[in-house]
């Protein structure tokens, strides 16, 4: 799964109008490490790219670190219990 996300970070930052009513929903704190990721992993992205690395090479690198922005979301919100 984190592969297969790794590959939106192609394209520019930004949140489409669909996911907007979502995104507003989330504590600041959520939104604001979102948006980090989605600027840091943008930009590396485009530079592994222009370094001349496969993509494929630059999908894992980035699903790495994109797995480290999952794990401090997860640090922020609280377990759901029944």
């Amino acid at each position: 799964m984190l592969i297969e996300a790794a590959w939106s970070y192609r394209y520019p930052p930004r949140v489409a109008k669909d996911k907007a009513e979502i995104v507003v929903r989330l504590t600041k704190i959520v939104r604001d490490i979102a948006w980090k990721a989605q600027l840091r992993l943008c930009k590396r992205f485009r530079t592994l790219s222009a370094a001349g690395k496969k993509p494929t090479v630059v999908v894992a690198a980035i699903a790495r670190e994109l797995c480290g922005f999952v794990w401090a979301i997860a640090q922020e919100v609280k377990p759901v219990t029944s």
